[in-house]
């Protein structure tokens, strides 16, 4: 009998959810899912107004959850308790995402993982765990090559007035704003990794103009530098990509490998298309 799966791929602010049958698969969204800002309670309605619409009569055999904010013991427990409020007859597993990317990217085997979207992570994973994390210290001290890193960098190029006439003109023309608004925001105002990491489509949309790509490279080149340098297991294995940032500045991320003389891996823009082969071919990882 076929094991009809569940898997949840979450951030604070939109989830995505792929029910699989057998080779069948069906995507769907919600809301967000993140214990930092809701209880079990909260989590279990939001899933049964959202998700259970969609799912029909559907007997769900198996839940398995990647989420912002699960790293934590308490929080994952808080999110298994909503799931499992919602599904008592399924196996439910609750995951942070930096498992969700390695997974996705490495499936069974050895690799490099990296987290390139609006903040940034990386670990070496041996094809079952986590073995080794580069400690991430938040977009306030870290976050190197991640979108609200390459976003304050734009930001300082603009209110420092670094920015040539024609850049700033079409910073002006896009954003409308103010410094006063855009301290207010980064200061004083939620969210201001989020606020920041919107910039990064400045960079995408004036790509070519030589500012522009010093900004990126020498951001992504910063997270090489910290973090992915430090495994010496970069050296043997691919190193593998996951993230809006990566994906969308994938040439950077290749070429930037090359000069490290590193072997690129996958550079996907979400890890729900690698955690459904992951979980489709689990019997396979249990093997080795």
């Amino acid at each position: 009998m076929t094991v009809v799966k569940l898997i949840a791929d979450s951030g604070s602010t939109k989830a995505e959810w792929c029910l699989m049958r057998g080779n069948r698969k069906t995507t769907f969204f919600t809301k967000g899912i993140s214990p930092y800002f809701l209880n079990a309670g909260q989590i279990e309605h939001l899933i049964r107004e959202e998700l259970l619409p969609h799912l029909g009569e559907s007997r769900i055999g198996e839940v398995h959850f990647y989420g912002t904010g699960c790293l934590r013991k308490s929080n994952a427990a808080i999110v298994a308790k909503a799931l499992r409020s919602v599904f008592p007859a399924a196996a439910v597993s609750v995951e942070n995402d930096l498992l969700a990317a390695a997974r996705a990217v490495c499936g069974h085997e050895k690799g490099v993982a990296c987290i390139l979207g609006t903040g940034s992570n990386s670990c070496y994973f041996n094809g079952k765990k986590i073995v080794k994390n580069s400690p991430g210290l938040g977009y306030v001290l870290g976050d190197e090559g991640s979108g609200a890193y390459l976003g304050r960098k734009v930001l300082q190029y603009y209110l420092y007035n670094t920015f040539d006439e024609d850049l700033r003109a079409r910073f002006d023309a896009k954003f409308v704003t103010t410094p006063a608004e855009i301290l207010d925001h980064v200061y004083k105002q939620p969210m201001a990794n989020r606020y920041l990491a919107s910039f990064t489509e400045f960079l995408a949309e004036n790509r070519g103009h030589y500012m522009v790509e010093n900004i990126i490279e020498d951001g992504i080149n910063e997270f090489f530098f910290n973090h992915i340098a430090k495994y010496r297991e970069s050296w043997i294995l691919p190193v593998h990509f996951v993230g809006g940032v990566a994906y969308g500045f994938r040439d950077v991320v290749s070429e930037i490998c090359r000069n490290y003389e590193l072997t690129p891996g996958k550079i996907l823009k979400n890890p729900m298309e690698g955690l459904v082969v992951y979980h489709a071919d689990k019997k396979a990882g249990e093997k080795k």
